[in-house]
Parts: C-alpha cells; structure tokens; sequence
C-alpha cells in the first residue's frame, strides 16, 4: 500500500507518497515525472508517521535553516540511479556539485576509468523524492543551473533559500554588477 499527503509549500503544492519501509515520492506540482509509476487503486489518502516527519522536515526547510533529522527515505529505482541519489544525499546544505563531478565520484566507487555525467544527469532528474534528496543543487560543469524536473525558478527559489552563493551562476552583462 502506498499512502499519500499533500503538502502546501512556498513553491506551491507538495504530493508526497510512502510506503511501510519509508517515504517513496516528494512531487511539486507540475514537475515532470509527477507521480511517475504510482497507481491510484495502489494509493491511500492517509498521512502515516513517515509522511508526518516528511512534513515536519519540510516545515523547518521552507523557514530557511537545514533540518536536523532525516525522514526515512525508501527511493526506488534501478541501482545506478540508487547509487546516484545517494550521492546526492551527501551534497551539504547550500552547496552544490556539477553532473561530472557525481560521474567521478560513481567511477571511483565502481573501479572504472570513466562514468557518464548525461547518464547522471537522467538518474538525477529521475529523482522522485525532490528536494529532500536535493538534485537542484546539481549545476552543469560550467556551474550554469541546467535543467531541473520542477523547472528552473523552482530550482533558483531552492538555492535562494539555502543561501548559496549564486554569483556564479550569473554572467553580469558588462558595467553592471550583481
């Protein structure tokens, strides 16, 4: 059984899904892929202790500051997009990380010579459980904000409110300054 909640958020509303094991789903509205793969015979309009404390996370989020706890988490996906959200588990709060750099990351933990940064880019926006495993701190290589599955200024509000620093994802036009 899954069961679901809505969460109304500064960014719009929030459609969360878990399971017995943890929560399986965080959507904003609209975002692509929203609810991927869930079936509505399969879902129950029910708020259990892991969607409350997935609430509760989001409710010290969205004031600004990073959650002390982590809700229990149950991502499911195939193991190389497992393996790439969990990397995203481990971007600190405020900061972020390019597409090559996971890729990096991913062929050091397989013992190969190379991994790539567009396959991760897939598993990153394959991400169903958004912005508590934060794929918008995700930047191309040139540190430019590309793509995010909920849309760039969802990813720019995101960023904003964690305070990272986002002069160098603006290019001033020449005799104007940030």
């Amino acid at each position: 059984m899954i069961y679901t909640t809505d969460y109304q958020s500064p960014l719009g509303k929030i459609f969360l899904a878990a399971d017995e094991k943890g929560l399986t789903g965080l959507w904003l509205e609209g975002q692509k892929y929203y609810a991927a793969q869930l079936e509505k015979e399969e879902c129950k309009q029910e708020e259990t202790p892991v969607l409350k404390d997935a609430k509760r996370w989001m409710d010290i989020y969205f004031q600004g500051k990073e959650p002390d706890f982590m809700p229990l988490l149950h991502p499911v996906g195939t193991e190389f997009q497992c393996a790439v959200w969990e990397i995203l588990r481990k971007i600190p709060y405020g900061q972020t990380i390019t597409y090559g750099e996971i890729a990096r990351q991913l062929a050091v933990q397989r013992g190969v010579k190379k991994m790539s940064a567009q396959a991760v880019g897939g598993a990153v926006g394959h991400n169903k459980i958004s912005i508590i495993i934060p794929c918008h701190r995700v930047v191309g290589s040139n540190g430019s904000l590309t793509g995010y599955a909920g849309g760039i200024d969802k990813k720019i509000a995101l960023l904003k409110l964690e305070k990272t620093d986002m002069s160098r994802f603006f290019v001033p036009k020449k005799g104007t300054a940030l």
